[in-house]
């Protein structure tokens, strides 16, 4: 794993921009900060965000291990593998965005290369003023023209979700030299793409005159020219990256940047495999690590190090939403088109029993596909969830309304055996008979089926659901496959059950109906991977992001996620609800205060510096 999926989610952030059309609404007054939903968190004039330091020691090396290689150094594309640090995720210190992300809010932005934006009423168009102070590494200052020429670049020749976005653009124009205005085209019913804006706010902005002579299409180890903090410094192939603080970096002073990047250097080395790089890192060729096992976490970092306090390990808890992981039930095979077996099948997971004997019990149960947020349905529905679940009363299961969506408790010694009496019943009642140990469907189907697996340490949790599963009657088989077949039969849907995983951020919007709507489920590739077709589904998906207010997208969350939980679409798993960070205290510090989002590697500092005076 990576160390930089320590903020997982803010992959998976997208963003996108909007135009001033003939027929918007006009603009309102210029603004340095956007929210998705109400009013940013930080007025206007804020000096630094409450969970940085700004007076953080600068100086010194940070030093991070990372699984894997690279070959490129075009972030951009699809082509070639980039090394850390340059862009387009976490920790990016080389290209920039025209605005910043606060990691304490759901989705608000803030001045960056652009110091202000208006945005039209209806959010059909926004304008961006670039700070006049912005400008690329090499002294050459940040135009219009390259924030033009970004949006062209990217729309054209970017990465899939660039392409998608940018195309929702009617219209881009540049209405002066640090001044560029978007519109964007109407949805088929006439509305707008509200996140549209924020997207565009977040767009890669490249220095047009460093990309002129040469292939955009192409990999290429050629040294980026950004406006990001650090320049890259010293490069071995698929070994280590170093970059180095830019003294002359003009946005030091920006609101939205102070208290980040705190070190001189930052280096990343490049390990085969993680056992490798845990070695590596216990033995101090490293300072930080994000350890997402909690085997590991629970036994691997015993040293006497860990024991005197020199190396330590801590659990920044968050609230943002983890990843939904499970077992993932194809509801194109007949199989699995019966809502009753597919619930009963949820009931022989045993989560309690593989949590203490697997885990050490540091996993918390799944509940929820927006588990460990606001946006987690909980409890009977109420309030605006209610109102949003009212029109849809016919077309949905009557215990949507009257029991929680909890998946069955498995906590006791004796909850697995209640818990597969329970499914037996329900399997009873719908017809299904049991004889000489074999469960057979209504139409006298034997119920069996393939359980794929590309990771070889999930086959033991399918293994011990399979045991339980047999004790009503089901045979499941787990099958281990390599990585190419796995990726090949998850694309066509080739499968009974498997497992996958969906991540979702505070502020979820037009990807639900990517990953839920009818359409995806027909798309090959898609990541609709259990077919779900539900015209309700569709419904509250599509008002997700149509949403208004806060209020009314965790109400309209909330009702989809009920709705997908009554489906029993997925066997829901586990997740950790923290960051786990081990790290050398001699070395490495963090601030007192740890946003909603959770560890954000950019506010750490060495702590073998001085602290800058108030």
């Amino acid at each position: 794993m990576r160390f930089f999926r320590l903020v997982a989610m803010r992959r998976f952030v997208r963003f996108v921009c909007l135009g001033l059309s003939l027929t918007a609404l006009p603009a309102t007054a210029a603004e340095t900060a956007i929210a998705m939903h109400g009013t940013p968190k930080y007025a206007p004039g804020f000096t630094h965000f409450d969970y940085t330091n700004p007076n953080a020691p600068q100086g010194g090396t940070l030093r991070l291990g990372v699984v894997g290689s690279f070959d490129s150094l075009n972030p951009f594309i699809i082509r070639g593998q980039t090394p850390q640090g340059l862009g387009l995720g976490a920790f990016a210190l080389v290209y920039e965005s025209l605005m910043a992300r606060s990691w304490d809010e759901p989705f608000s932005l803030y001045g960056l290369i652009a110091e202000s934006v208006e945005v039209s009423e209806d959010r059909s168009a926004i304008t961006f003023n670039l700070n006049p102070a912005a400008h690329w590494q090499d002294g050459v200052p940040i135009t219009a023209d390259d924030v033009l020429f970004s949006y062209a670049t990217l729309r054209e020749k970017g990465r899939p979700n660039h392409r998608t976005y940018y195309k929702k653009v009617e219209s881009a124009e540049k209405c002066g030299e640090r001044c560029v205005r978007f519109a964007f085209k109407r949805n088929p019913d006439g509305g707008i793409d509200r996140e549209m804006p924020l997207i565009m706010a977040l767009m890669p902005v490249l220095p047009q005159h460093d990309w002129l002579d040469r292939d955009f299409n192409r990999t290429t180890l050629r040294p980026p020219v950004g406006s990001g903090p650090y320049k890259l410094t010293k490069l071995e192939p698929g070994r280590s990256v170093t970059y180095t603080r830019d003294p002359q970096y003009w946005g030091r002073d920006v609101p939205a940047q102070r208290g980040l990047y705190n070190f001189a250097t930052i280096r990343f080395d490049y390990y085969r495999d993680d056992s490798i790089a845990l070695q590596a890192f216990k033995a101090g060729q490293f300072d930080l690590r994000r350890e997402p096992d909690p085997n590991k976490w629970a036994t691997a970092y015993e040293s006497p190090a860990l024991r005197d306090g020199r190396l330590k390990l801590e659990r920044f808890e968050h609230q943002r939403p983890e990843a939904i992981s499970g077992f993932i039930l194809n509801t194109r095979r007949p199989l699995f088109q019966d809502s009753a077996l597919r619930e009963a099948v949820g009931y022989a997971f045993d989560f309690g029993w593989i949590n203490r004997s697997l885990f050490h019990g540091l996993y918390r149960r799944t509940e929820s596909f927006f588990p460990n947020s606001e946006l987690a349905a909980t409890g009977l529905p109420q309030g605006k969830e209610l109102e949003r679940l009212e029109p849809f009363r016919a077309q949905l299961p009557p215990a949507i309304f009257t029991t929680s969506p909890a998946p069955p408790a498995t906590d006791g010694e004796e909850s697995l055996r209640a818990n597969l009496l329970k499914a037996s019943d329900k399997l009873k009642a719908a017809g299904y008979v049991l004889k000489d140990g074999q469960l057979y469907t209504p139409d006298a189907t034997p119920v069996s089926f393939e359980v794929l697996l590309s990771d070889p340490a999930e086959e033991k949790i399918a293994l011990e659901w399979a045991r339980a599963l047999k004790r009503i009657g089901i045979m499941a088989h787990a099958r281990v496959v390599d990585s190419a077949q796995f990726q090949a039969r998850l694309t066509s849907f080739d499968f009974d059950v498997t497992t996958g995983r969906w991540f979702n951020s505070l502020s979820p919007g037009n990807e639900q109906s990517a990953y839920w709507s009818a359409a995806s489920a027909a798309q090959n590739g898609s990541r609709n991977y259990p077919g779900v077709r539900d015209p309700v589904v569709d419904a509250l998906a599509t008002a997700i992001p149509a949403a208004l207010t806060r209020e009314d997208l965790v109400a309209a969350t909330r009702a989809l996620d009920r709705v997908l939980l009554a489906g029993h679409y997925v066997v829901p798993f586990y997740h950790l609800g923290a960051d786990h960070v081990a790290f050398w205290p001699a070395r490495v510090a963090h601030p007192a205060v740890t946003p909603i989002y959770g560890a954000i590697l950019e506010t750490w500092w060495g702590t073998e510096q001085k602290a800058i005076p108030p």
